[in-house]
């Protein structure tokens, strides 16, 4: 009995449902069902306690299944489930966009919710083109990213990514450009920033030169690139993007869906980088993954762009949003997770620890088939050599083994990837650090 069936689901369930990103047939050969989760720990369907190293998919920083966000998504839903978020509103909403803009980068002081982290990418890539229209220079349309770079799955995403295999099967998206990756051969294994490589950020000069500044509405770049495998820029590299994107007019985006709400440290990348961007993209944390909710951080000056243009007063200045826009529940479940942040000092915890979590995770240096390992705050990744000529197995057989263990880790592309809760102690960090190394250990005995 695999551990679909232990958990009562018949194989025409099994069927039934396409799963996002995963390997379907390897899956549903051998499923890996969580039916429950608490603190630091997921239960599979087997009842074992299953360590969590990656909060979830980024999302669980505040540990799985608090009672604060479970009541306050009871008492709202009991109160006002849902309500159009065209042309009426709910107090929920302007209270919890108050409190982002409390918390943002100075100069961020507007918000528009949205549902994911691809509809936040979205949002801000249709803004930054739609407010140099407004501005009177419809011509700057291109968006340029970078590779390695995630901004979801939506078309947008897919068009922006640099991740290749989200690219491939979907021919052409939308117009843009890509900047390389900042990871250098000469500096893995580097903690935290490397102290080499500011002047990879050169290259959107190049850029620039190519396309004209008349044609290029934003950049957009995560401050590091986290499904990529945790790819960390180099000192001054995301400084000199600013000072790029200034002297040709051109706006920067920070898709901070992974490194926003404590992941890094501060409340956002842009805060601990020390780099303050013209708009921020964030999801994932907002609700500590209750309930979809995600949104954009923008200055006063684009919304002016639009509203002082608005035409009659009842005209809709910016045709843009979605059903679910600012839901009533989630905004109840992302208030009570700021309170959680907030009252348990979370993210002040995440940049104590991280010295801590840094030496652990590099002590893995010198295990066979680890050739590089990049931190940064409560994110990790770690790159395994290539077997048989796939780059992906070993990941995959890893983080499988990992799994058989009692840890969860994921995997992608080359990739082992960290992203701790904020929560977790020290012999937790302990146990996931050697749990890998003896998962690799058992599988390539040297």
């Amino acid at each position: 009995m695999n551990q679909a069936e232990r958990a009562g689901l018949t194989q025409r369930q099994l069927d039934s449902y396409w799963m996002p990103y995963t390997g379907n047939r390897e899956f549903k050969s051998d499923p890996r069902i969580i039916t429950a989760a608490s603190g630091n720990y997921l239960t599979d369907a087997d009842g074992r306690q299953i360590l969590d190293s990656l909060s979830g998919l980024w999302t669980c920083g505040a540990g799985h299944s608090r009672p604060e966000i479970a009541e306050a998504v009871f008492k709202q839903l009991n109160k006002l489930d849902y309500a159009p978020g065209f042309q009426f509103g709910h107090p929920l909403a302007f209270q919890l966009s108050e409190r982002i803009c409390d918390l943002a980068p100075e100069r961020l002081n507007r918000v528009c919710l949205t549902n994911s982290g691809s509809e936040a990418a979205d949002t801000a890539t249709k803004i930054a083109r739609a407010y140099w229209r407004q501005s009177g220079q419809a011509s700057k349309t291109k968006i340029l990213a970078r590779q390695k770079g995630y901004h979801g799955a939506s078309w947008g995403g897919i068009s922006f990514g640099g991740i290749p295999a989200n690219r491939k099967l979907w021919g052409q998206g939308l117009e843009t450009d890509l900047l390389n990756h900042t990871w250098r051969a000469e500096s893995v294994f580097s903690k935290g920033m490397p102290e080499q490589g500011a002047e990879l950020a050169d290259e959107l000069e190049s850029l620039i030169a190519l396309h004209d500044a008349s044609n290029i509405a934003a950049v957009i770049v995560e401050p590091f690139s986290g499904s990529a495998g945790v790819i960390v820029p180099p000192k001054g590299y995301l400084q000199r993007l600013r000072e790029i994107c200034t002297k040709h007019n051109i706006l920067l985006i920070f898709d901070e869906v992974i490194t926003g709400l404590g992941r890094s440290g501060a409340y956002w990348g842009a805060e601990a980088f020390g780099v303050t961007p013209d708009i921020i993209t964030f999801a994932k944390q907002i609700t500590n993954g209750a309930v979809p909710l995600g949104g954009v951080l923008l200055g006063e000056e684009i919304y002016d762009a639009f509203i002082t243009k608005g035409g009659a007063p009842h005209s809709v200045e910016l045709p843009h949003g979605f059903t679910y826009s600012g839901h009533p529940v989630a905004c109840a479940a992302a208030m009570a997770t700021l309170d959680i942040l907030e009252s348990e000092q979370l993210i002040e915890r995440v940049a104590d620890k991280a010295p801590e979590f840094e030496s652990k995770i590099h002590s893995l240096r010198g295990i066979n088939h680890i050739v590089d390992i990049r931190n940064f705050g409560f994110a990790a990744g770690i790159t395994l050599a290539a077997k048989a000529g796939d780059p992906t197995l070993r990941p995959y057989e890893v983080a499988l083994e990992c799994w058989r263990r009692g840890v969860y880790v994921r995997w992608g592309g080359d990739t082992l990837q960290f992203g701790l809760p904020f929560k977790i102690e020290s012999d937790e960090m302990d146990r996931i650090v050697s749990t890998v190394a003896e998962s690799i250990e058992a599988l390539y005995p040297a």
